[in-house]
């Protein structure tokens, strides 16, 4: 009779995940971007939707220059909240560095519409080429 009273699987889960998460804060502060692809990989397969974890696999890839693997979590991140301008300047940022400067805009655009002072949707609006049509 554990179901009831005793602990359960899915708390064993859950405690896993939380033991993970821990473990994958201290890799960030540590720098160690290998261990955390791997451990951000294993989160990610029991909880495909955790928002902390596709965020700092985004931005992981984009400082490693993955602009396009980035941009793949970025777009998770934004399924989930639409609304995240941290995500959404990485994201613009990303289709930036990628020549993709309407797709750029268009992150910038709903940036502008959440925070209208955004100090780094200005500074990122002033690096895209006007009348790009790329």
């Amino acid at each position: 009779m554990t179901g009831l009273f005793g602990k359960g699987s899915k708390n064993k889960e859950t405690e896993s995940i939380r033991s993970k998460k821990s473990e994958l804060k201290k890799l960030v502060k540590d720098k160690k971007y290998v261990k955390i692809l791997k451990i951000g990989s294993e989160i990610l397969e029991k909880n495909p939707h955790d928002l902390d974890v596709l965020f700092v696999l985004g931005g992981l890839h984009y400082m490693n220059e993955k602009f396009s693997k980035a941009i793949s979590y970025f777009d998770k991140v934004l399924e989930i909240s639409e609304f995240d301008p941290e995500a959404l300047l990485l994201k613009a940022n990303s289709h930036y560095k990628l020549g993709q400067y309407k797709k750029s805009l268009i992150s910038c655009e709903k940036i502008k519409e959440i925070d209208p002072k955004n100090k780094g949707v200005s500074e990122l609006l002033a690096k895209i080429p006007k009348n790009s049509d790329y």
